[in-house]
């Protein structure tokens, strides 16, 4: 159920800004969150099944600082931080909250016996802080999870290189599973026009950091021409990351562990596929073959492309590194921005130092990065990977799925949307990218 506010009805029934604006804040609202008492229940346990730990209740609305704003979330989606929060690994999430709450002031109202979690979600601006310039209350927009401190020195260069910046419903309270969520002002980019709330909301986290691993400056900086490796190519990072390198002009090479998944890529146009069981690649525990598995990884790639990749985008981690590592050419790159299978990486260092390779660390995107990866939906270039929604009752599943590698591209939940396809404004657009491109992933699954 919905809570009854005048708040809520009046976003529900479309109101215009200033009714939304006249209309109170709600003292509470309802959440997806985690309870501070159980951050030991998986103690012993090997399945730590996230559905034990994701409760639903009414939580406080907090305070609004300057520059902050309040959004309705119509939308959310399931990022892989999501699955950690919710097993309390690699550290609770408390105490990200407890350390942030140190800064004082603001800072304190994060640190509760509650979090909600979630970094991805769409909605409507209903208050705006006081030093917000840029934003109006009945604003539609996504929200960015890089919740950066613009007054730190550091932050004019990059917004990562500052000290302080936190990924919003991580490292932060307030995030995105709940009917409101309290977000800076420069966490907002406008929604797509020709996108439904669940389609706009799945994006901007995997986007942004994909977008900044292969396209950014502070990336590979990817050209025409450019073989890429892909691990996990239709997984919520990879499924952007093969549509950038195909729109940079690049030759994606994708990795994926099932036939399924393959018929997938060949629906988005991918030529060069590799399934990991087809060449060996398993057992990624048994270390007494791993130099086995490098050659035949490098030697599948030689086969369909001619040649070694310039790029290897990685996110896996302890079970891809070495091999990623391996098979980047002479003077090649590596980009990392996770470690989903463990961050305790091994590889012979050998391969990157007489073979002059680099390895490029990479942490989602800042705000420039996040406008112009969203710049590409709104132009059609790229599409959502949304693949499955979830009523807002059913966080829990919708998390599981990801944790045990059930899906393809993202898995969205709705929030305060009461159904599926709404929010449209642009059919126009829509009709010109094409609803079969817009619901690849979706109708694969079906």
């Amino acid at each position: 159920m919905f809570t009854n506010s005048p708040l809520t009805e009046a976003v529900l029934g479309g109101a215009d800004a200033g009714e939304l604006a006249t209309a109170p804040l709600p003292e509470t609202y309802r959440a997806a969150f985690l309870r501070r008492e159980d951050q030991e229940i998986f103690r012993g346990e090997k399945d730590k099944d996230v559905r034990r730990t994701l409760h639903h209740g009414e939580v406080p609305m907090p305070e609004l600082a300057p520059d902050e704003v309040v959004v309705a979330i119509m939308a959310a989606a399931v990022n892989y931080n999501t699955v950690w929060s919710a097993t309390f690994e690699p550290l609770p999430s408390f105490q990200f909250l407890k350390h942030v709450a140190k800064a004082g002031g603001w800072d304190a109202r994060h640190d509760q016996d509650f979090h909600v979690i979630g970094s991805d979600a769409s909605g409507v601006v209903v208050r705006v802080g006081a030093a917000v310039r840029h934003w109006n209350v009945g604003d539609r927009v996504c929200i960015t999870p890089g919740a950066i401190d613009e007054q730190e020195p550091a932050a004019q260069q990059d917004g990562l290189l500052a000290d302080r910046t936190l990924a919003w419903g991580f490292e932060t309270n307030y995030g995105a599973f709940g009917d409101y969520a309290v977000v800076k002002g420069t966490q907002l980019i406008r929604k797509p026009r020709h996108l439904s709330w669940e389609e706009a909301a799945c994006n901007s986290l995997c986007l942004g950091t994909a977008y900044r691993m292969l396209i950014s400056q502070h990336g590979a900086r990817i050209k025409m021409g450019d073989v890429v490796l892909i691990w996990g190519a239709t997984g919520g990072l990879g499924a952007y990351a093969v549509q950038l390198v195909q729109r940079a002009g690049g030759i994606p090479v994708a990795v994926v562990g099932s036939a399924r998944k393959a018929a997938l890529l060949e629906k988005m146009g991918v030529r060069h596929i590799i399934n990991r069981q087809e060449i060996g690649f398993t057992d990624c525990a048994d270390e007494s073959n791993e130099m086995e598995r490098w050659r035949s990884l490098g030697a599948a790639i030689r086969k369909q492309v001619g040649e070694d990749p310039h790029v290897v985008f990685e996110h896996v981690g302890k079970e891809t590194f070495g091999a990623s590592v391996f098979v980047a050419r002479r003077g090649g790159s590596v980009v990392t921005c996770g470690s989903s299978t463990g961050y305790a990486h091994q590889y012979d260092n050998r391969h990157l130092w007489m073979r002059v390779k680099r390895i490029i660390g990479s942490h989602g995107a800042n705000y420039q990065e996040s406008v112009e990866a969203n710049r590409l939906l709104e132009l059609g270039l790229v599409v959502p990977t949304l693949s499955r929604v979830y009523p807002f009752a059913e966080v829990g599943e919708a998390t599981r799925a990801v944790q045990l590698n059930e899906h393809e591209g993202k898995v969205g939940v709705l929030c305060m949307a009461p159904e599926e396809g709404l929010g449209i404004e642009d059919p126009l657009l829509r009709e010109q990218i094409g609803e079969d491109r817009l619901r690849l992933f979706r109708d694969h699954v079906a």
